[in-house]
């Protein structure tokens, strides 16, 4: 077991998930297309795979998927994908 950072879970958005973290969380999510597929999310495939990504220590993160066959994709390298919707974030927040 080596020392790289600990994964973290996906756990599937759901009635129990808090509705107001939840509506903040979308809102703010900055990229409108699947990290995964670069589909865009609620197109062709219906409305997006809403995931938490939870990791020990650390605040929950919301991760939007076109469609559950990125699930595995994303947890092949999630560190990636988190990255790409880092980019993102910090590409929205600059106002690009």
């Amino acid at each position: 077991h080596s020392g790289h950072q600990m994964k973290g879970q996906l756990v599937k958005v759901d009635a129990k998930t808090d509705a107001a973290w939840r509506a903040k969380a979308t809102a703010e999510y900055p990229t409108n297309i699947c990290v995964v597929s670069n589909d865009k999310l609620g197109g062709d495939m219906g409305l997006p795979q809403d995931y938490i990504y939870r990791v020990e220590g650390k605040p929950d993160r919301l991760v939007r998927f076109c469609c559950k066959d990125c699930l595995k994709d994303f947890n092949e390298d999630s560190a990636k994908y988190l990255g790409l919707i880092d980019a993102a974030a910090a590409k929205k927040k600059a106002g690009k």
